[in-house]
């Protein structure tokens, strides 16, 4: 078939994080990519919100890190995870959360020059829409995807324009079904899902209040309230969330599926906001009412042939530990740069398949995560609850505050608690210790068991092993001004990084003359190591070498650099870049 045939280069089904991040970086790279979205717009809820430190390093990458931070709630604010009997009363516990804590804060400043936001999903949609399609994406909504069909040459995408009802087809060299969690991309496919779906279920109010007076001098975005009304369901507590600090929140409960749908009339929504808040007179503006249910599941495969799925289609869990739009966005970053690779010929078309292969066990991982955040609650609960009493919370707190034996080991409890929860609020290395495993990646003659120096869950460890993420250090660049590491890496290409001491691989790669290839030497002007930081990140010697691939990526490495001249580095680096783009030398 002749590239006049083809309408577009990739066609994206859904405008959530995952297809909106993919068509963004499409964009940028060059590709020709049209996206499509059955609804009239964008997320109309505020749904995910966390935005980790990973998902701010794809943003940064991709120009919109100023933009989100305008837009979002800032980290300090993000602030103490709260426990409380209500908003106006009497609290349980706090934790210090994201990262904000005296004790962790450092960690996170060390390991990322981004910080974590608040950027509800009503906000950070538009956003990514917004440039894509300043940058050239074609973005066609009110429009459905009814199947597709794809042969050795491309995908044929069947769709209907929904107000018109017309059907007409889209012809495509690639396909990415980023159409959800009820994914029809998916099931067209025939990729298969492991797990439960609808496990449990949660009651979602958005509504509009002036809660200032409660929260204003103690920020944070996520107050759990215990109280034996209106707190049901597997977590067994109520829940404040601050959408627009301190005006508009959410109000989430869980419920018995097996009793039917809650009751979301106007009277009972104000029951039980007040109940949460613990204000008997206030008055709320009720913006809108939703259930949504806590799915267990994920793809082992993310693609087939010409047809790749990401995001929600194939990692589906509660949004417990903030991971949904973060791995959502963090697949298409993933992935669109080796379409982009593969459509402009600098790559084999063998480069694709490390995509499922690099993402599908951080989906197996993060849905585990959420789904074992969600249980982690229970030691909490027991710490103030009395099963059988009248009054389940009061009696339980009534004895978590007795000065007797009994309320010295269940306050000794509720610590241990709390230290289990950092799993769900502090896990840095969740979000930042993911370590590739593909063709797209050289493990090297070093390859072997990572030892870990600390739990691996709680804490980022920065390396450059081959998969791992690019550490980050402060340099100094040609005004004076500091740029991280991963400022002088990515948009869009691969990065030889060497140091002064490695001028033989700058000779090779300048000889190479790669358009997808740049180097950067650290020590000279524009990537000065003036603090001495990455001396002491790199793990190699200062004439050896790093391939950092365009998402970040470390996909290969050299030790040194000693008895070779520009001819043998050129011959080392070649067979590296075959090996991973599936180029032919």
């Amino acid at each position: 078939m002749k590239q006049e045939a083809f309408q577009t280069d990739v066609l994206v089904v859904g405008s959530g994080p995952m297809g909106a991040t993919t068509a963004l970086a499409l964009a940028t790279y060059g590709v020709r990519v049209q996206v499509v979205n059955r609804y009239n717009w964008t997320a109309n809820t505020p749904r995910a919100h966390i935005t980790n430190q990973r998902a701010m390093e794809v943003l940064r990458d991709l120009g919109l890190e100023d933009d989100a931070r305008r837009q979002a709630t800032p980290w300090e604010w993000m602030g103490d995870t709260l426990f409380t009997t209500s908003l106006a009363g009497p609290e349980i516990a706090r934790l210090r959360t994201w990262g904000t804590g005296d004790e962790r804060i450092g960690d996170y400043l060390q390991a990322s020059p981004c910080p974590m936001l608040d950027l509800p999903q009503n906000k950070m949609e538009p956003m990514l829409v917004r440039h894509a399609a300043a940058r050239g994406a074609v973005f066609s909504f009110n429009t459905e995807y009814l199947g597709h069909a794809q042969d050795e040459d491309g995908v044929t995408v069947s769709l209907r324009d929904v107000p018109s009802g017309r059907e007409y087809a889209v012809r495509a060299r690639y396909l990415v079904g980023a159409d959800g969690a009820r994914s029809k991309v998916m099931d067209d496919a025939g990729l298969e899902l492991r797990g439960q779906l609808a496990r449990a279920a949660t009651a979602y109010v958005l509504f509009r209040a002036d809660l200032s007076r409660y929260a204003a001098h103690r920020p944070s975005i996520l107050y759990w309230i215990a109280t034996s009304d209106a707190a049901f369901g597997e977590i067994g507590l109520g829940l404040l969330r601050a959408i627009e600090p301190w005006n508009q929140w959410i109000a989430g409960w869980g419920f018995d599926m097996e009793k039917g749908e809650p009751d979301f009339s106007p009277e009972e929504i104000r029951r039980k906001v007040r109940i949460l808040v613990g204000d008997p007179e206030l008055e709320i503006e009720i913006d809108n009412a939703s259930v949504w249910y806590v799915n267990q599941a994920h793809a082992p495969v993310y693609s087939k042939g010409r047809v790749f799925c990401g995001g929600d289609a194939v990692h589906r869990h509660p949004p417990s530990s903030g991971l949904g739009s973060n791995t959502c966005m963090q697949d298409a970053f993933n992935l669109a740069w080796k379409l982009a690779f593969v459509l402009r010929g600098h790559a084999g078309a063998g480069l694709l398949d490390s995509y499922s292969l690099e993402r599908a066990p951080v989906g197996a991982q993060i849905v585990a995560r959420a789904n074992q955040s969600r249980l982690d609650y229970g030691p909490l609960n027991r710490c103030f609850r009395e099963p059988g009493a009248a009054d389940p919370v009061a009696a339980g707190l009534a004895r978590l505050a007795s000065p007797d034996a009994e309320g010295v080991a269940r306050r000794a409890a509720l610590a241990e608690a709390l230290r289990l929860k950092n799993y769900e609020f502090n896990a840095q290395g969740v979000e930042l210790n993911q370590r590739y495993a593909s063709a797209a990646i050289v493990a090297g003659p070093d390859a072997g068991e990572e030892t870990w120096k600390r739990d691996p869950q709680l804490h980022a460890q920065a390396s450059t092993r081959p998969g791992a993420k690019l550490p980050h250090a402060w340099l100094v660049g040609s005004d004076g001004r500091r740029v991280s590491t991963l400022d002088v890496v990515g948009r869009g290409k691969f990065t030889l990084v060497t140091g002064l001491a490695g001028q033989a691989w700058k000779a090779a790669a300048a000889a190479m003359d790669l358009p997808f290839l740049r180097t950067v030497v650290i020590g000279e002007p524009g990537a000065l190591d003036s603090y001495c930081t990455w001396q002491a990140l790199r793990e190699i010697e200062e004439s050896g070498a790093l391939l950092v691939r365009p998402d970040g990526i470390v996909a290969w490495r050299r030790h040194s650099g000693e008895g070779l001249d520009a001819a043998g580095a050129g011959a080392v680096l070649e067979a590296a870049l075959a090996k991973l783009l599936d180029r032919a030398r």
